[in-house]
């Protein structure tokens, strides 16, 4: 189970508490031991170890929404627990405030925070060693500031690759989403090419008729602007739903049933009204189809009657739609544009029915019949396996 974000945060915030009043107690402690020949111990007033053992460790806890100024408390009362004998223990809670420094911070205010902490360990721990303890040697001094060192740099190193892998993952969840928003977008514009480009062939069609009639059969005229007119607002419905997903208040977006295998007899009166009989077979499962498959079908048949229409008219059409629990046949075929010389070139419409085939997994050819006209082949599965050519 995902814990929330402020949970989170309260957790990390006690725990960095609880850190913070460990070390402050530990280095308290430290100024209560007495030294010896060896190591000499504090020997100021009490209130004095106190307050250093505070600047020490209480930064720790403030380290998340402040951490430079935690920095550079923590760096002041490490230095001036070394340099009044209270400890010689390796800057820890230097280190913890520089991880924060690094993981929060950018380089380039992180890494001068880094350069002066280690350059004022060096100075503090070789007085501390060398001068104020003049029994140490060089030698000595030198071991201490490589441990502090490494205490400080391995907490700055590490705070600086947990936010390199964070801008990586950051990069890669933007890529993601920019790389969603295009498909999307590519999905509008096939949604909006078979949409205009079923609608406008048939109202073209209906028109050249209404023109053509419009004096010796009135009548006749009259119908086809009505065909117009029906297939205009249809056509105005769809293209609403569909850039209804554009607007920035989806809640202002159009509702509506998404197409699917039961529009299929709509689609072939709208065909038939443009002059292609159209021979209509849809076998499929009580239960229907998948959402996404019923659309793809719907489209490649819009698509299918589209060209007909435009590049066959007058044809006869034949559609199949078969489905079982396996696999979704789509097939087209009309008897239009005889004779060599005559195919139809393909355009936007066939690549729009190749994207939705391979986007469900499936195949898709097209091309002339060797006896005349043009035919559609698609084969979508459905039990998520790809289909073989």
């Amino acid at each position: 189970m995902r814990v929330p974000r402020r949970l989170q945060d309260i957790h990390l915030l006690a725990l960095d508490l609880a850190t913070a009043l460990l070390i402050t107690v530990v280095y308290v402690g430290f100024t209560r031991m007495s030294g010896d020949d060896v190591q000499p111990g504090y020997t100021g007033p009490a209130w004095a170890g106190v307050l250093v053992a505070a600047a020490v460790g209480l930064p720790v806890a403030v380290r998340r929404p402040w951490p430079v100024p935690a920095a550079v408390t923590a760096l002041a009362g490490a230095s001036a627990a070394t340099l009044l004998d209270i400890t010689r223990e390796p800057w820890t809670a230097v280190g913890l405030t520089l991880y924060m420094v690094a993981l929060t911070v950018p380089p380039r205010r992180s890494v001068p925070v880094l350069a002066a902490s280690l350059t004022l360990a060096a100075a503090a721990v070789t007085a501390g060693e060398v001068v104020v303890t003049p029994a140490e040697t060089w030698s000595g001094a030198l071991g201490v500031t490589a441990m502090v060192w490494l205490v400080l740099g391995g907490g700055w190193v590490a705070g600086f690759a947990v936010r390199t892998r964070r801008a990586r993952e950051a990069d890669r969840a933007a890529h993601r989403a920019e790389r969603a928003l295009v498909e999307e977008r590519l999905r509008i514009a096939r949604e909006l090419h078979d949409i205009v480009s079923h609608s406008l062939s048939l109202i073209v069609v209906k028109a050249g008729v209404a023109g053509h009639v419009a004096q010796r059969r009135p009548e006749e005229a009259q119908e086809a602007l009505r065909v117009i007119e029906q297939t205009g607002r249809a056509a105005m419905t769809e293209m609403r739903r569909t850039l209804g997903v554009l607007r920035t208040d989806s809640r202002s977006a159009p509702l509506g049933p998404v197409p699917g295998v039961d529009a299929l007899g709509g689609l072939a009166d709208q065909a038939r009204q443009a002059g292609v009989d159209v021979d209509l077979d849809v076998r499929v499962p009580d239960g229907g189809l998948p959402a996404g498959i019923a659309l793809a079908v719907h489209r490649i048949v819009q698509e299918s009657l589209t060209n007909a229409v435009r590049h066959a008219s007058p044809a006869r059409c034949r559609v199949t739609v078969e489905a079982d629990a396996r696999e979704v046949r789509i097939d087209v075929t009309d008897d239009g544009i005889r004779g060599a010389g005559r195919e139809r070139t393909g355009g936007h419409g066939l690549m729009g029915m190749r994207e939705r085939a391979m986007t469900h997994g499936g195949t898709f050819s097209a091309g002339p019949r060797p006896e005349g006209g043009f035919a559609v082949s698609v084969r979508l599965p459905q039990d998520g396996t790809r289909t073989t050519a």
